[in-house]
């Protein structure tokens, strides 16, 4: 059934935290407050099965989304449908459905082995023995885990505790999972081990997921559809694809060639981005990448021309200012 969300709005009353000693003494008799709307009027459908990326800087709103949508905190107003429940009814029947997993928060018993969280997990999710063991070996193989399943989890590293933490989201295969920053902090190889996890889980389960993250590699190999926030407000909900050639209607050239005593003069193929003794990097139109490089091959003595994509940080930093909607 996926995920249904119409003209969803959060807001909040916070404190007013003046200066000074004087003030702090007249807020403990009249404390003044102000309302500040975390998420205004958002909307967007996830299709079953769909592995979609939900982006923005910080304090746009995404983690209060995610929360709104496992259930943890109450809509000001809107609606919300996950895999056909009200997440803040808070059934039984729907917490089986869903499992959110947050970088920075952990579910595994600091000082036990993350066996034991497994077996809580079993008890709460009222797992039968014979599927609680088959999912954990499957989980145990996909992510490793055979070495780490009796040590403390205070004696693990982040990277094998987030494998863990994973594992322990994941005993009662739900059919949509909320990932919230699931590789921060992470090196890179144990990220790349997580995306491909998380690949090939909801390749072979069907799994429905919604992904936040401040790396662009976890998007960019996991997401073909991404939701973008800003300030609260859903500025983008399309492919990557045509963000990335909306937003930054270029190449990149990176250039390798023989030395040469003629510098070349590279403001007339491009705009220059770096150059040196032996290589350079130009930014080209789109439209021109294939006459440039062809002129390139004519002009100078090259052995390698890689053609790239802009970095996708880029994009998304674009789409952040210029709020441009897609399709």
């Amino acid at each position: 059934m996926g995920i249904d969300v119409r003209h969803l709005c959060k807001t909040f009353r916070v404190p007013v935290r003046q200066t000074g000693w004087i003030e702090a003494a007249r807020s403990l008799f009249k404390r003044e407050y102000r309302t500040v709307e975390a998420v205004k009027d958002i909307s967007f459908s996830i299709r079953s099965g769909e592995i979609v990326g939900f982006l923005g800087p910080n304090g746009a709103g995404k983690t209060t989304t995610m929360k709104m949508l496992a259930g943890l905190i109450f809509p000001t107003s809107g609606e919300i449908r996950v895999d056909g429940f009200v997440p803040f009814e808070q059934k039984a029947a729907f917490k089986k459905r869903i499992s959110l997993v947050m970088g920075q928060k952990s579910q595994l018993i600091w000082d036990l082995p993350p066996m034991e969280t497994f077996l809580v997990n079993r008890s709460i999710y009222d797992i039968d023995d014979r599927r609680f063991r088959q999912t954990l070996d499957e989980l145990t193989e996909l992510l490793e885990l055979r070495d780490l399943l009796h040590k403390p989890v205070r004696n693990l590293s982040l990277g094998e505790r987030m494998k863990c933490e994973l594992a322990a989201a994941l005993l009662h295969r739900p059919a949509i999972l909320f990932l919230d920053e699931p590789t921060i902090g992470l090196d890179v190889q144990t990220q790349e081990k997580v995306r491909r996890f998380v690949a090939r889980y909801n390749r072979e389960h069907g799994t429905t997921v919604l992904l936040t993250s401040h790396y662009m590699d976890d998007v960019a190999a996991l997401c073909s559809r991404v939701l973008i926030i800003n300030y609260g407000r859903l500025v983008y909900d399309g492919d990557l694809k045509w963000l990335g050639e909306k937003l930054a209607p270029y190449k990149l050239l990176e250039i390798r060639f023989a030395p040469t005593t003629d510098a070349p003069r590279w403001r007339d193929f491009g705009e220059v981005v770096e150059a040196g003794e032996g290589k350079a990097t130009l930014r080209i139109p789109r439209e021109r990448v294939s006459d440039v490089s062809s002129r390139l091959f004519q002009s100078l003595p090259i052995y390698d021309l890689n053609i790239q994509d802009p970095p996708l940080e880029e994009v998304i930093v674009r789409a952040f200012r210029e709020g441009v909607h897609g399709s």
